[in-house]
């Protein structure tokens, strides 16, 4: 009998259209050799030009799925990612605070269209008890200013942007620079900057970036990524780096899907030489 390969949970919303959300999330955790498990939050009509509709699960749908799932499998590190209300955002806080595993909270607050997926009335329980209970949270610049206030547009204002958010008390925080312009100053244009930082150290992670828009889904993808290589016993400025090679080679063969904007592949890396 086989040994069952370490266990991460997904608590998302679901994505009709697979790019994003807990079927970007159990996509990635396929291909970095985990078991992925999920708590759904919320179903979404979405596809490649937007999100349509949006249907948030009660709460206590919430909490059994998550009870479910770990007081008989467990888990080795758990993911958040659209929970829409306060209540939710509460629930899972709770939920998370008394599982002994470590936590990647991507604090999604807009889709990749400019939807809004998170009510203005939950961004105080996100900052006050979800990122606390964060082991990395991972805003992009967008987010980041939606919790903070603080507007990134250089290199120096990432350290800004992570101060911010580190007093919310997430241990770890992840300033993602994708939507970050090149400008003066050492900054370049054709690269995707991401800030890493505890407060005491600081990693800045540095890839290719890629002219490709079939990007829907990279936020969801890269905290999966993650929480994967945690569960998998990496610390967190390795599993980090690592994800981040793993998003970016997703990213470089994203493909058109429909009308829009079509989703990373998350499959690139089981696929050999000349593989179609």
């Amino acid at each position: 009998m086989t040994a069952a390969p370490p266990r991460v949970l997904t608590v998302a919303g679901s994505d009709s259209c697979g790019g994003a959300g807990i079927q970007a999330d159990l996509k990635t955790m396929l291909a970095l050799g985990v078991h992925g498990m999920s708590v759904i939050t919320a179903v979404t009509a979405q596809n490649s030009l937007g999100v349509q509709g949006a249907w948030e699960l009660p709460v206590d749908a919430v909490r059994a799925q998550y009870r479910s799932v770990v007081d008989d499998i467990g888990v080795q590190a758990v993911k958040t990612g659209m929970l829409s209300s306060a209540e939710l955002a509460g629930t899972v806080a709770e939920l998370i605070a008394g599982t002994d595993a470590p936590a990647v909270v991507d604090p999604v607050g807009v889709s990749k269209h400019g939807d809004p997926l998170l009510a203005d009335s939950a961004l105080r329980t996100v900052r006050t008890r979800l990122l606390p209970v964060a082991t990395v949270a991972t805003p992009n610049l967008d987010e980041v200013a939606q919790l903070t206030g603080v507007r990134v547009r250089t290199e120096e204002q990432m350290r800004e942007a992570a101060a911010a958010m580190l007093e919310f008390g997430p241990k770890w925080v992840l300033i993602k620079g994708g939507h970050l312009a090149g400008a003066a100053g050492g900054e370049s244009g054709d690269q995707a900057v991401d800030l890493l930082t505890d407060g005491a150290e600081e990693h800045w992670l540095r890839a290719p970036r890629y002219d490709n828009r079939h990007t829907h889904g990279t936020g969801c993808t890269l905290a999966s990524a993650i929480a994967s290589y945690l569960a998998r016993g990496r610390s967190v400025p390795e599993a980090v780096t690592e994800a981040k090679a793993y998003v970016t080679g997703a990213i470089a063969a994203g493909f058109a899907l429909g009308a829009g904007i079509g989703p990373v592949d998350h499959a690139w890396a089981l696929r050999g030489p000349g593989a179609g």
